[in-house]
C-alpha cells in the first residue's frame, strides 16, 4: 500500500509531535486574522504511506485524509476500512453514522478515464475538478451511483505552465455549464501555489483566489462557494491568514519521503 518508492518510518511519538506542531501552528495563524482554528479543515494527505499511518494518525484524533492518485488510494481506503474494522472501530468512508470513520478527499489530479474509480473510492469531496469534461463524467457516475459528489473547482491562479486548473477568465462559462449538472455539487475553489523559498511569495496566490471566490459567489449566489482549498506544509499558515478554510498537509505530518 506505500505507492511508488519507499516511506520514511515515523513512529506513533513523532507522529504525535508533529500532529501537535501543525495543529498550534494552524490555531497561531487563524488567531493572528482574528478567525478561529474551528473554521480550517485539515486534511493528512497520506499519498504513498500505508493504511497502518493511516491508522496510525485516525487514532491521534486526525478525521480527514487527502489522496493523489485514485489507483493507490482506493485499495488503501479499503485497507484501512479493514484494520479499523478488526479492531472494532468505525470504518466508515463518508462523513455520517455515529462514529465515522476516515473522511476521505482526492486531492491530486484525476483523469477523466479515472472518474468512475473515484465515484467508486466514496470520497467525501474531490478538491482537483480541473474541467468541465472531468465534471460531466463524475457527475454521469454519481448519478449511476445514487449520490452527488461534492466537488471543489481546481484554478490555476500562478499561471504556471505546470500547474492543472481552470484559467481563471475561463471559470465563469465552466460553471455556467457545471452548475447544470445534477450528479455534482460545487462547495468552493482549490489552487496549487508556486513552489517558492519564502511563503509570503505566495500570498498574492493565495489572495487572488480568496477575490475569484467572492466574485463567483456574487455571481453565482445560487451555488456554495464557502471552501477554500489552498495552502500545503510549506504554507499552509499564509493560506490561512488568507480565508483558506482547508488545508492540505503532508511532509510536515508524516515526514520526508525518500525517492
Amino acid at each position: 500500500m506505500s505507492g511508488e518508492g519507499s516511506i520514511v518510518t515515523v513512529d506513533r511519538e513523532t507522529l504525535a509531535r508533529n500532529l501537535e506542531q501543525v495543529r498550534e501552528r494552524i490555531a497561531a495563524a487563524a488567531e493572528r486574522v482574528g478567525r478561529s482554528a474551528d473554521e480550517i479543515t485539515l486534511v493528512a494527505v497520506s499519498k504513498t504511506h500505508p493504511a497502518e499511518l493511516v491508522v496510525a494518525t485516525w487514532e491521534l484524533g486526525i478525521r480527514h485524509f487527502g489522496e493523489n492518485r485514485v489507483e493507490e488510494a482506493n485499495p488503501k481506503i479499503e485497507e484501512v476500512r479493514r484494520l479499523l474494522s478488526s479492531r472494532g472501530e468505525a470504518a466508515a468512508s463518508g462523513d455520517s453514522g455515529p462514529q465515522p470513520g476516515p473522511i476521505w478527499h482526492m486531492v491530486g489530479h484525476v483523469q477523466s478515464r479515472k472518474a468512475r474509480d473515484v465515484i467508486e473510492g466514496g470520497y467525501a469531496l474531490v478538491h482537483s475538478v480541473d474541467r468541465v469534461k472531468l465534471a460531466r463524467r463524475l457527475s454521469r457516475f454519481a448519478l449511476e451511483a445514487g449520490r452527488v459528489q461534492k466537488i471543489l473547482l481546481e484554478v490555476n491562479v500562478s499561471g504556471e505552465a505546470t500547474k492543472f486548473g481552470f484559467e481563471p477568465e475561463a471559470l465563469i462559462p465552466a460553471v455556467e455549464e457545471i452548475a447544470t449538472l445534477s450528479g455534482v455539487r460545487v462547495r468552493g475553489l482549490m489552487t496549487m501555489a508556486p513552489i517558492v523559498p519564502d511563503p509570503e511569495e505566495a500570498r498574492p496566490v493565495f489572495a487572488a483566489l480568496r477575490e475569484l471566490r467572492d466574485r463567483m459567489a456574487d455571481r453565482f449566489p445560487e451555488l456554495d462557494w464557502y471552501h477554500l482549498s489552498m495552502g500545503m506544509t510549506d504554507d499552509f499558515e499564509v493560506a490561512i491568514e488568507e480565508g483558506a478554510t482547508i488545508v492540505r498537509i503532508g511532509r510536515a505530518i508524516f515526514g520526508p519521503r525518500r525517492a
